[in-house]
């Protein structure tokens, strides 16, 4: 602002200097202002109007959830998803760490989901603490239905266990499926999956609205996949050769999202890849540092729609991500 020799103008910089402190510095009302500075209500309303065309004021608005806020858009501008939801970091126990990442799937389930949706889901930790996480306010008239077959022996590996927990957790219905995930040859696979039984629930899982999945690793001792198919462990090597990255509905995946020359991706009871892709919504859930390098392969592949993390975890894709481009 020019200087001024004015008394007058003086005083009503100063006026002016007074109005805007005691307005956003002391959080003071205008009436309270002109009570003070002994003005009228209509005269600090024009000070302080007139305080910002001089450009005397700058609003910055600092929130805890800006530094989230920034990682989920830096994550959508990598491409390959549309949304990604980030949570704060609560802990180093990853345990917790899935299940604030659950927790804040399921909310997006509950905000996204609506009565006579179909729901398909694969089993996995991923899925299973979306499910934990599910405190609906009313009963949803939908249905759950496995996109792979399933593995039994744990809770999580189990999609027919965590289809019928969602289900009942929603107030829905669930359907089973009665098939292997592996089967022993891509015959036999061709074989169950024209077993009318099968072959309805899957037809089911197509024509889905929403699809909820886990992210898995596959290079690292604690993979997911190795739960699937534990004789695959032997099977390391191969794996390796055939630049598998992350899993994504028990199919390798390799590190630009195509499917990895990998035999038993020919053998899986499950929903394909492209047929995955055809499902409107897809809701991809992953936490922790093993899950880095197969949440990058699932979003350079363009397979999901929106990615739920962690701050942590979001960080390091980033990371990899941008120090991969530089």
């Amino acid at each position: 602002m020019a200087p001024t020799n004015s008394r007058d103008d003086i005083t009503i910089v100063r006026q002016m200097y007074q109005a805007l402190v005691l307005h956003y510095m002391e959080a003071k009302t205008q009436a309270e202002i002109a009570k003070e500075l002994g003005i009228s209500h209509a005269t600090v309303n024009r000070l302080i109007k007139r305080g910002h065309q001089l450009g005397l004021v700058e609003i910055k608005i600092k929130s805890p959830v800006e530094q989230l806020v920034d990682i989920e858009a830096r994550l959508v501008a990598l491409g390959g998803i549309q949304r990604a939801v980030v949570v704060p970091f609560v802990s180093d126990n990853p345990q917790t760490a899935l299940q604030r990442v659950g927790e804040a799937a399921a909310r997006l389930v509950l905000e996204t989901i609506k009565d006579g949706d179909t729901i398909s889901i694969t089993g996995g930790k991923g899925v299973s603490a979306v499910v934990a996480g599910l405190k609906p306010s009313r009963s949803y008239d939908v249905e759950v239905i496995p996109a792979t077959g399933l593995v039994q022996g744990k809770h999580y590996t189990d999609v027919n266990h965590v289809a019928s927990l969602m289900a009942d957790k929603l107030g829905g219905r669930a359907y089973q499926i009665h098939a292997p995930l592996f089967a022993d040859s891509p015959a036999q696979r061709d074989m169950l999956m024209g077993v009318r039984a099968v072959s309805d629930v899957f037809s089911k899982a197509r024509e889905a609205t929403l699809a909820v999945v886990g992210i898995g690793s596959i290079l690292t001792d604690d993979s997911s996949y190795y739960d699937l198919h534990p004789s695959s462990s032997a099977d390391r090597l191969a794996i390796e050769r055939s630049g598998a990255a992350g899993e994504l509905l028990a199919h390798l995946i390799d590190s630009n999202g195509k499917l990895a020359d990998y035999s038993l991706n020919h053998s899986l009871v499950s929903l394909t890849l492209e047929e995955f892709a055809t499902i409107p919504r897809s809701i991809g859930v992953a936490s922790g540092a093993s899950k880095v390098i197969p949440i990058l392969s699932a979003m350079r592949g363009s397979h999901l729609d929106t990615l739920v993390t962690d701050e942590t975890t979001g960080l390091k894709i980033l990371e990899l991500a941008e120090g991969n481009a530089a």
